[in-house]
Formats: C-alpha cells, sequence, structure tokens
C-alpha cells in the first residue's frame, strides 16, 4: 500500500498535491491500494474543515483512494508501542525541562556546533524514574540512538548513511502523551503495511528516524522511500506560502484547470516524448526512477500554456459560468485570447460594465447613438459603411471607440467577429456604456 499523509494545518500546497499525484500513479501501476492519513496530531495546528478540503481537491484532481484514516484514531496504539520500547530497553523516560533543553541549544549555538542530547536523563535507575513519577514530574519519552549507521537507498536520490550522532536520542511521545511526527509517521507506515512512502525532500533527514523506530520495534519489512526534489520559485529559492502559486486553491480560483495542474507538476523534472497528457496517460509512461535530482522551478508562463491548451477542450463556457448561452460563441473569443478561466470570466464580465475611458467618450456617444437609433445590418463592413458615412468617424477614431463600445477595452479580437456574435443583444449591451 501507498500512503499520502497531508496535514490539515493549511492550504495545499502544490508540493503536497505533486506527492499525492504520484502516490496515485505508482499506486496504479504496481496494483496497489492508496490510502489518505490525516495527519492531526497536532491539535494547536489543526484548522476546522480542512481535512475535508483536502480530500475535495484530490476527488477535483481525479486522485481515486481506497480508505482515509486520521492519525488521532491511532493514538492509543503509539503509547502502546512507546511501552514496549520502554519495556525492552530501548526507549527512555527524560525529565529534562524545556528551559534545560533550550539552555543546552544556546550552548551548542554558541560553540558552532550541532545541539545534540546531554544523554542526561537516558541512565536513570528505575527507582530513580518510579520516584519522580511518583512526584508528578513532567516528562517525555526518547528514543535511545541507534548502535550502528541509519542506511537506505532512495529510488530517486540514491545511496544515504546516517551516523547515530546524526539520528541522536529524540523525543517519541510528548509530555501530553502525543505522539511526535516521526513517532506517528513510522508506526502508522508499519500499522497499514506501507510498501513506499513517496514524499518531498523535506522529509530526508525524518526516514533514518523512521527506520530507528522501526528497527527498535523489531519491524523488518524494508519499506522503499523516495524524496521529491523541492519546488523552487522565480528567484530560485523554496517555495513557501508567500507565493500564491504555491497554494492549489489560488490556482484554482485564478482559473487554472486541474487537468493542466497535474499534467504540470508530472513534467516538472521530468522529460517526456509529449508534453500534454492526461493523468491515465501518464501511468502509462512515468517512471519515478527516472526524476531529475535538481530542484524544479516553478514557471507560471508554462502553466499557462498547458492550461491554454486544455481550455481548447472546453466547448460550454456559457453552462461552466453560469451564463445565458447567447453568450457562449464571445465566450470562445475570449476563451482564444486567454490563458486561464479567470481571464476569460474578467473579459465577459467587463462588456457589461461602464466605461471609464476619457480618450474616446465623445466618440463613444456619437457610435453609441448612431447604434441604438438604426436596424443593425448582418455583414459587418455592411454597418461599418453606415456608421463612417453617418458619423464621418473613421480610423481609430472609428475602430478604438467602436471595441470599447463592444467589449469595453481598446485592444482584443478583430471587431468583425465580435459584431458577428454579439449583434443580437448589441443594443443591450451598449444602453449602459
Amino acid at each position: 500500500m501507498l500512503r499520502f499523509a497531508p496535514s490539515p494545518t493549511g492550504d495545499m500546497h502544490i508540493g503536497n498535491l505533486r506527492v499525492a499525484v504520484f502516490n496515485y500513479i505508482v499506486a496504479k501501476q504496481n496494483n496497489e491500494k492508496l490510502l489518505i492519513r490525516i495527519e492531526d496530531t497536532d491539535k494547536a495546528r489543526n484548522i476546522e474543515g480542512k481535512d475535508k478540503e483536502i480530500l475535495a481537491i484530490l476527488d477535483g484532481f481525479g486522485i481515486k483512494y481506497d480508505e482515509v484514516v486520521y492519525q488521532s484514531g491511532n493514538f492509543h496504539i503509539h503509547q502502546e508501542m512507546a511501552k514496549k520500547l520502554l519495556d525492552s530497553k530501548k526507549a527512555f523516560v527524560c525529565f529534562c525541562s524545556e528551559e534545560e533543553i533550550n539552555n543546552e541549544r544556546i550552548k551548542a549555538k554558541e560553540e558552532k556546533r550541532p545541539y545534540r542530547y546531554s544523554g542526561k536523563c537516558e541512565n536513570l535507575s528505575s527507582d530513580e524514574v518510579e520516584k519522580r513519577l511518583k512526584n508528578r514530574e513532567k516528562f517525555v519519552i526518547r528514543l535511545k540512538k541507534p548502535e550502528n549507521n541509519i542506511k537506505f537507498n532512495d529510488l530517486i536520490k540514491g545511496e544515504f548513511d546516517f551516523s547515530p550522532f546524526e539520528i541522536d536520542s529524540f523525543v517519541i511521545l510528548r509530555a501530553d502523551l502525543t505522539p511526535t511526527y516521526n513517532f506517528a509517521c513510522s508506526i502508522d507506515d508499519m500499522i497499514y503495511d506501507i510498501s513506499l512512502v513517496i514524499r518531498g525532500e523535506d522529509h530526508l533527514s525524518n526516514t533514518p528516524k523512521q527506520i530507528a523506530i522501526r528497527d527498535a520495534l523489531g519491524y523488518d519489512k524494508k519499506i522503499k522511500y523516495a524524496h521529491l526534489p523541492i519546488i523552487l520559485n522565480n528567484e530560485g529559492k523554496k517555495m513557501s506560502k508567500r507565493d500564491n502559486a504555491s497554494s492549489v486553491k489560488w490556482l484554482l480560483e485564478e482559473g487554472f484547470l486541474p487537468e493542466a495542474i497535474v499534467n504540470y507538476l508530472i513534467l516538472l523534472g521530468n522529460s517526456f516524448e509529449k508534453e500534454i497528457f492526461t493523468l491515465d496517460e501518464a501511468i502509462k509512461f512515468f517512471d519515478l526512477t527516472k526524476i531529475s535530482k535538481a530542484p524544479a522551478k516553478f514557471d507560471m508562463e508554462k502553466l499557462k500554456f498547458i492550461n491554454k491548451e486544455y481550455m481548447k477542450k472546453i466547448d460550454n463556457l456559457a453552462k461552466r459560468f453560469g451564463v445565458n448561452e447567447i453568450y457562449e460563441e464571445l465566450l470562445q473569443i475570449f476563451k482564444d485570447e486567454s490563458s486561464t478561466l479567470k481571464e476569460v470570466k474578467e473579459k465577459f464580465d467587463k462588456v457589461f460594465e461602464k466605461s471609464t475611458d476619457e480618450e474616446f467618450k465623445n466618440e463613444r456617444e456619437i457610435l453609441k447613438k448612431e447604434i441604438l437609433e438604426n436596424e443593425l445590418e448582418d455583414d459587418y463592413n455592411e454597418f461599418k459603411k453606415r456608421v463612417q458615412n453617418n458619423t464621418g468617424l473613421k480610423g481609430k477614431k472609428l475602430f478604438m471607440p467602436l471595441r470599447e463600445l463592444l467589449i469595453n477595452e481598446q485592444h482584443g479580437a478583430e471587431i468583425k467577429d465580435l459584431y458577428k456574435v454579439m449583434k443580437p443583444y448589441l443594443k443591450e449591451v451598449i444602453k449602459n456604456r
């Protein structure tokens, strides 16, 4: 089984969506199930409703999953496993206060060395531990650092080798008896028989800790790992919440189609024979091991290009926008000159707004009177000829204000094309200009 394990603590990041897409593809390729595990152990940071939003996004992107579980539902198992590690002397009770730990961190920083737990509580006698527990002293549970190096092969990045010093004696159960991220994650991967973990490379340092936990519990099944390179912004820095495009919700609100976003995310760090393909098509040729090891730069223009290709396939924009079918041909004209659905809708909405341009205000009034007081010809050239003769307007002073009357813009599609599709409702549109 594979798993996608988001936290309900904010909007879904495109990096998370990319992880979900790749997990879905590989699960399909290997004929394995896909589990969605909502990692809700950090109660202070959980946002109500974000779990439902995550599932809705996955549904909207065509990512089919077999089961949804909540990590908090396994707290009792996490605690049982922590007790098992204590009983087998693979973990220990630590009474060090937050203040003590912080002082140790500050000292390590001053001495320009990486902080590592001092080991102060590791060899306390059982009597001492019992005594302090009876006194209700606050404690956490730490895993003893491994005796040997932790090695694993990453399907994308290759071989890794972590020493016991790098892994350290880390906390697995907090003072409130809730599991830390690494402990809950490693236990749950065991519970659900996860075979392959695909996630972002920011989790790379967590992997040896999770392997160490499973080793200490005697879990002998090898879980494979693939850590995806980070996505960079235009400045070459890791995309963060400050980058609008990092939010899947923002991209959808901007009018990017789910199919286009998926297509683009699969392309990031990959090279295929064709650039435009569906998720189902990608299942046939995608190779997880061929992903570039280097960070991938997010290219908004490339996404717009792909989105435009998918927009060509939409044949009923009026229904999508919930407007009268008579406007479909006009929407199709706007679609041809737009990169996102939002751009199309903005152009369409502007048609029904009042003109604010002062440059051709007088010319617009002359044209408006001419159009409203006469029957409209079917042929644009005849219409243009009559308007020129009756108003004396020509060149820029005719075409600029005429286009403004039609679509409230000085630049855009050919006026003859606009006139043809707008003729049935043109008078109604320009009344409020």
